[in-house]
């Protein structure tokens, strides 16, 4: 992945081929032109979590159609940061509900959540 600052307060990553843009919001001096990377941060969760649930889905054969994801972050203002992450499974009427906990266990099992619980280590270095 290749990092880039653009105009402003734009940051540019090139990673496998794609292009992201992200900006900060106006109250940040930004934009908000693009996604912050905090709320890519919070998409690859929510959007994690999905790709899971339909993996599911496609792997039993069950319809995904009506089947959505919501997510809420709680904000502690004393740490400033999210204490915690609620991810909720809207299911249609039709859903079996045999797969209900199942389903739950699948959207758990997002990488992503996976590398937050089991954070890696950082490291960052100058070179010229």
């Amino acid at each position: 992945m290749e990092i880039r600052l653009g105009e402003n307060q734009k940051v540019i990553a090139s990673y496998k081929g794609f292009e992201m843009i992200t900006d900060q919001p106006e109250k940040s001096g930004g934009e908000n032109s693009a996604l912050s990377p905090f709320d890519l941060f919070m998409v690859s969760i929510g959007t994690c979590a999905g790709w899971y649930v339909k993996s599911f889905c496609q792997q039993r054969d069950l319809s995904e159609e009506g089947i959505r994801l919501t997510q809420k972050a709680t904000f502690n203002p004393s740490k400033k940061l999210i204490d915690k992450i609620e991810i909720e499974i809207h299911l249609p009427e039709s859903f079996p509900d045999k797969y209900r906990d199942a389903l739950v266990k699948a959207a758990s099992a997002c990488t992503v959540k996976k590398h937050i619980q089991d954070a890696p280590e950082f490291s960052v270095v100058t070179t010229k």
